[in-house]
């Protein structure tokens, strides 16, 4: 059987579309110009082009007749959530010197002015950052009942944020007694003092404790920080400025004038972060250990 007239003509301005002949926003032959054409009825080119615009190929805007309909997948709108991710993206990628509104803005395909929809501005932003990062902590619930183990996971939790985001140390430690607010540091401070219930130390004593830990975790992590900053805006390694400095550093422990620091560096290899977060957490933990009671 013949496939119908109108078929045929949706068929060939389907092609033409495919093939870019007609592009997004052009106008198609009006159905004056496919009677001509295709020596067809109007009625018959009407459905051709009605045909085309149920199909999402084509649709009619007022005064200036049928055109080639953009069939381009229309972005998600952009929330709140999705500002937040790019922007963690961006710092783990390139750190915070590389974070700006503007930047943050092209990496999402917008205008800078959409972000402030969202954010009133870049320290909010931060704000709102940390809080993601810090929450991804894993705190078991309950979690363990005595204080020792309890405690432990609450500083590898942080740690391991700090080493997934170098950028997340400063915003959080830019001030030890005053920190930002966060739900996250809420709920990782609450989840470690529950470590201390019913060791009777005094409510301030119990909140020193943990402030202590933490100042001491977010310490090291800072020196990270400033390191993998370096890092990304020099393209130096850390390994690479050791290298550059090797000289000056032997020339030092063979001076004789620091003879304790020559003796200790014979033979040891370099010091791994981790393996000094690791000693010093232990250290930390055997001081609390003592507060308590627990010789």
């Amino acid at each position: 059987m013949a496939e119908a007239p109108y078929l045929r003509i949706a068929a060939d301005l389907r092609r033409r579309i495919g093939a870019g002949e007609l592009r997004p926003g052009d106008r198609v032959p009006s159905t004056r110009a496919l009677v001509r054409e295709w020596g067809v009825a109007m009625a018959t080119a009407a459905k051709a082009l009605s045909v085309l615009g149920e199909q999402g190929w084509v649709r009619a805007v007022p005064g200036s007749g049928t055109v080639v309909a953009d069939r381009t997948p229309a972005k998600p709108p952009l929330g709140r959530a999705a500002l937040v991710r790019a922007a963690i993206a961006l710092a783990d990628a390139e750190g915070l010197a590389a974070l700006s509104m503007r930047r943050l803005a092209a990496e999402l395909g917008v205008g800078p002015m959409a972000l402030y929809r969202h954010v009133p501005d870049k320290d909010e932003l931060l704000r709102l950052m940390a809080d993601v990062a810090l929450g991804e902590a894993e705190l078991p619930e309950p979690g363990p009942a005595r204080w020792r183990p309890r405690l432990e996971l609450a500083a590898l939790a942080q740690w391991r944020a700090y080493r997934r985001h170098p950028w997340l140390a400063p915003i959080l430690l830019n001030s030890l007694v005053r920190p930002p607010v966060l739900a996250a540091g809420f709920r990782l401070v609450d989840w470690s003092l529950r470590a201390l219930a019913g060791t009777g130390l005094k409510r301030r004593v119990k909140l020193q404790v943990i402030m202590t830990l933490n100042g001491w975790v977010g310490g090291l992590a800072v020196s990270n920080a400033f390191e993998v900053q370096a890092e990304q805006d020099t393209g130096i390694t850390g390994d690479q400025r050791l290298e550059a400095d090797m000289a000056l550093l032997t020339q030092f422990l063979e001076s004789g004038r620091f003879p304790a620091l020559a003796e200790v560096m014979t033979g040891v290899e370099d010091v791994d972060l981790d393996e000094a977060f690791e000693f010093g957490l232990r250290r930390q933990l055997d001081g609390i250990a003592v507060l308590l009671g627990e010789h």
